[in-house]
């Protein structure tokens, strides 16, 4: 059988030491996480990642720069192949029907975020906001 990571992106929102979550209930239980989601069909990475945050969060995010590339293995043994970049905030749409499964779009803190950990979907929430912090970001160049 051959292997095929899923591949998925996710977006770092930050706007005065606060970043743009993700709420959503996920196996029957409320997780929190980076506006993200899969790649799907005739979409670039970064068309993928503005799409995934209007849907989940109703903004509009123009993506700046690439933070890192994650591979990720979840319990079930699945592999997730997770692209993750930085954008800014365009645009808020309060009226927009968000993705279903989604209770809400927060903006935390990094110290709000980690005494949630025990909520977060999985340890590459914090591992890209500590990325973005902390190295260096990419230029979209890097993608074609």
């Amino acid at each position: 059988m051959r292997f095929i990571p899923h591949v998925t992106v996710a977006t770092i929102v930050e706007d005065q030491g606060r970043f743009l979550m993700v709420e959503e209930y996920r196996d029957g239980r409320l997780v929190l996480n980076q506006p993200a989601g899969h790649l799907e069909e005739d979409e670039s990475l970064i068309q993928a990642a503005e799409r995934e945050a209007l849907e989940e969060t109703g903004c509009t995010v123009e993506i700046t720069a690439a933070v890192g590339i994650y591979l990720f293995v979840a319990d079930n043994g699945t592999s997730y192949l997770r692209h993750c970049f930085s954008g800014r905030l365009v645009q808020h749409d309060p009226q927009r029907t968000l993705d279903d499964g989604i209770v809400g779009a927060p903006w935390l803190t990094l110290d709000e975020i980690q005494a949630r950990r025990a909520q977060l979907r999985s340890h590459l929430v914090l591992d890209c906001i500590r990325d973005y912090m902390a190295k260096p970001h990419y230029s979209l160049d890097l993608f074609r």
